[in-house]
């Protein structure tokens, strides 16, 4: 064969150089179910032998010892269906077990796997459907017609809808093979018979439509004609949908060959093609489509018995009774070129392309657009744009003109026509589904872009995505779904709440994403949510998601210092010395942005592993006096921070600046740092703690002079009374020189004069009733006499 052929033909393997003996290669003795096995009953000698050859391994048969009149292989799987006399096996070759047995009443004439689990089996008078799953039996399906008796059945063909059947039969009349159909109806238990020699079902999907419809395609020759017919069966039921139209095509046999006639069709389902093999080993291809010829040839001296679809190549694969296994394809090289040069048929090489997206006729596609498209006929343009090889005129370009073009009167837009035919045809590229989309999306019609992904007429991108999700998100999303778009997809499920699929689909399509900007931009738009996606982050069972010092400067620079807090909390419950630096950034921010949490944190004591010294510097820088005095261990500090007595509880402080914690030279230099403050309050405070414990009368003065500045007048009556540690002159001179509110200090410091005193008062008009409390609280202060003497001159 020249390389210029429009197909291609090879021999795969020879049987008989593989050791099977020619007179086992013939219909009787030897089965083809599919592309994958070839079975051979050997039945010389005292053991016959099934003999098995695996098509991707064909140099290594296996023979195996089992007696039977008949063997079918299993299309796909090491199952094989056996039948001697009445009794029908069927056993899985690689697990050695039987997986079914029955015993029929009827002698089986033809038999035949129609799918990886079920059976065909063709008596004298009925057609039964066997499945080897469970444990049914045969169940009839239809009589054979009457015009079928005495013909040898050859074949039975079932439709990929399941609802259309065949049988075909052949006999001998006159030294002229005759052929007998009967097409039958699942749904309707209807027979049709019919004058044929092959059939076989194909599904095509005609222009306009969406779904495809069943072609039945008879090949037959008589005495008066031969034909090919093709004809849509079940139509009907596709309501308004575009139908295919009936097609008839003449056969050509050459003169040599007056006796031939069609054996067996197969279909080319990428292709969109027929292949019939003829008795006298003619190859013929058709296109489905039109019926037109592609190519005829000989291709074989024998006859080839039996064919199948081959699957891996689109082609028909058979056997001839040499034991040649051959294969027949289209060329894709050369296919288009030929059509056009050798056929002269433009539009066979233009429907043939853009089905299959075949090489060779892009000029063509160009010439025959702009001739279109010049016209004004747009729907034809269209046409031609959509069938275009390798998609070489779905081009922006393309869409531009069709945006441009004039629309007609009583037409569609251009662009509306260009789409409709694109849609038809099935799935938009990425360019021209934004395209599609973009006013779709401007007018809010989501239910136009849901209808088109469930239809899959959309090619999903990021692109896509991003256009549909400015009006609904989780339409969106299921768009980045069908494009892998997983950053996208994770946004989404972020926005939408969906968090817990945050992290199974990063698990499950092994995609490591971008948690710290996906919680950045979710505090932006769902604040509300932060919390619990971060808790999902940080207690996954595989571990932290991500770092608990990002996360926090994350909700940080977001402001959300609550949830930051609260988060934290629970992370840091247990209070673990590793943990130090996060505690101590978690008071750092607290004090930096609400001081009275972080206050609130350190009252209750949860933490004792962070930076103390860092943290007291904080509070004191707060006003946190009390809290940096707890933290800080150097005089200075403390020091610094004790003169703030106005907002250190007094009790605390006197807890705090204990006379054992403190040196004398310290304590000396603490109450020196007070006065030089004028802090009367701390000078009092710190001295309180220290009065019992000192003989210093300085010390004693000046807790008197503290407690006199700050009013507190009973604890100088107190000190005065009770302290023998004081210089009296020094008191009283200080006492004298104070706005006292009770003259009762000074009388206690120099009793003698407590009849001079009150003399003055009452020369003085002081409140009586002043005068009689003082009386009353210097008794024994002062002789009985001199106090006589008092309490007659206030009588007087």
């Amino acid at each position: 064969m020249t390389n210029n052929l429009p197909i291609k033909f090879n021999e795969i393997i020879n049987l008989q150089s593989i050791g099977i003996s020619p007179q086992f290669i013939g219909f009787n003795t030897l089965t083809m179910q599919s592309d994958k096995y070839i079975c051979v009953r050997e039945v010389s000698g005292e053991v016959p032998n099934v003999v098995i050859v695996d098509l991707q391994n064909p140099n290594q048969p296996s023979r195996r010892p089992i007696k039977a009149e008949a063997a079918i292989m299993n299309p796909k799987s090491m199952v094989i269906a056996l039948k001697a006399g009445s009794l029908l096996q069927i056993f899985n070759i690689e697990l050695k077990s039987k997986m079914k047995s029955y015993q029929i009443q009827e002698d089986v004439k033809f038999w035949k796997w129609i799918s990886v689990n079920q059976i065909v089996l063709v008596t004298n008078t009925s057609v039964y459907h066997w499945s080897i799953e469970g444990t049914s039996e045969p169940v009839k399906v239809f009589d054979r017609h009457e015009s079928l008796t005495n013909t040898q059945i050859i074949d039975y063909q079932v439709s990929d809808d399941k609802q259309w059947v065949s049988l075909v039969g052949i006999t001998k009349i006159n030294n002229r093979v005759v052929g007998k159909i009967q097409l039958y109806s699942i749904e309707k238990q209807v027979s049709q018979p019919f004058e044929g020699h092959s059939m076989v079902f194909a599904s095509f999907k005609v222009n306009g439509a969406t779904t495809p419809s069943t072609l039945c395609c008879v090949a037959m020759r008589n005495e008066n004609m031969s034909k090919l017919h093709i004809v849509e069966v079940g139509g009907e039921k596709r309501g308004n949908e575009p139908k295919y139209q009936r097609t008839s095509v003449d056969i050509y046999f050459p003169q040599e060959a007056v006796t031939d006639f069609p054996l067996s069709m197969q279909i080319g389902e990428k292709y969109g093609v027929i292949y019939l093999i003829t008795q006298m080993g003619y190859i013929h291809v058709y296109d489905l489509e039109t019926g037109a010829m592609i190519y005829m040839n000989r291709i074989s001296s024998e006859t080839i018995f039996v064919t199948t679809q081959n699957k891996n190549n689109n082609g028909i694969i058979g056997v001839n009774r040499k034991g040649q296994v051959l294969t027949i394809t289209i060329n894709e090289e050369t296919v288009i070129p030929y059509i056009v040069s050798t056929l002269k048929n433009l539009d066979l090489a233009i429907s043939l392309t853009g089905r299959a997206n075949l090489p060779g006729a892009e000029d063509l596609f160009m010439t025959q657009f702009n001739r279109y498209f010049e016209q004004g006929n747009y729907k034809q343009a269209a046409i031609i744009a959509s069938n275009s090889p390798g998609q070489s005129l779905r081009t922006a370009q393309t869409i531009n003109m069709f945006k441009q073009a004039p629309q007609q009167q009583g037409s569609p837009a251009p662009i509306l026509q260009y789409f409709s035919v694109l849609l038809d045809k099935g799935k938009l590229n990425a360019l021209e589904s934004i395209e599609l989309a973009t006013p779709v999306v401007q007018q809010g019609r989501t239910q136009l872009i849901e209808r088109w992904l469930k239809e899959n007429k959309l090619e999903c991108s990021e692109e896509l995505g991003d256009l549909v999700r400015r009006i609904d998100t989780m339409l969106a999303l299921s768009i980045y779904l069908r494009a892998t778009a997983s950053e996208k997809v994770v946004q989404c499920f972020a926005e939408l709440g969906q968090f817990g699929k945050i992290i199974a689909y990063s698990k499950k399509f092994d995609y490591k994403p971008n948690y710290p900007m996906i919680l950045s931009n979710l505090i932006q738009i769902n604040a509300e949510a932060v919390t619990p996606f971060v808790q999902l982050l940080l207690n996954d069972e595989s571990g932290q998601l991500i770092e608990i010092p990002t996360m926090m400067e994350i909700l940080l620079r977001g402001g959300m210092i609550q949830d930051l807090t609260q988060i934290m909390l629970d992370v840091l419950k247990n209070n673990k010395e590793e943990e130090g630096p996060l505690q101590t950034r978690l008071l750092e921010i607290n004090l930096n942005t609400a001081p009275r949490v972080a206050d609130a944190i350190m009252a209750q004591e949860v933490f004792s592993h962070y930076d103390r010294a860092k943290i007291a510097y904080l509070c004191e820088r707060q006003g946190l006096f009390q809290r940096a005095l707890e933290h800080y261990e150097e005089i200075s500090d403390i020091k610094r921070c004790v003169v703030h007595t106005e907002v250190i509880p007094p009790e605390w402080l006197l807890c705090k600046l204990e006379p054992n914690t403190l040196n004398d030279l310290e304590l000396k230099n603490l109450l020196l740092f007070f006065e030089n403050f004028n802090s009367f309050e701390g000078v009092y405070y710190y001295l309180g703690s220290v009065i019992s414990q000192t003989q210093e009368a300085d010390i004693h003065y000046k807790y008197i002079q503290a407690a006199t500045k700050i009013g507190e007048i009973q604890e100088v009556e107190h000190i005065c009374r009770t302290s023998d540690y004081y210089n009296p002159e020094k008191v009283k001179n200080f006492l004298k020189s104070s706005n006292l509110s009770s003259h009762l200090p000074l009388i206690i410091i120099n009793p003698n004069k407590a009849p001079q005193v009150i003399g003055t008062l009452l020369d003085l008009d002081v409140n009586e009733d002043y005068i009689k409390e003082l009386i009353m609280s210097i008794r024994g202060l002062i002789p009985v006499n001199e106090l006589s003497l008092v309490v007659e001159k206030e009588t007087d």
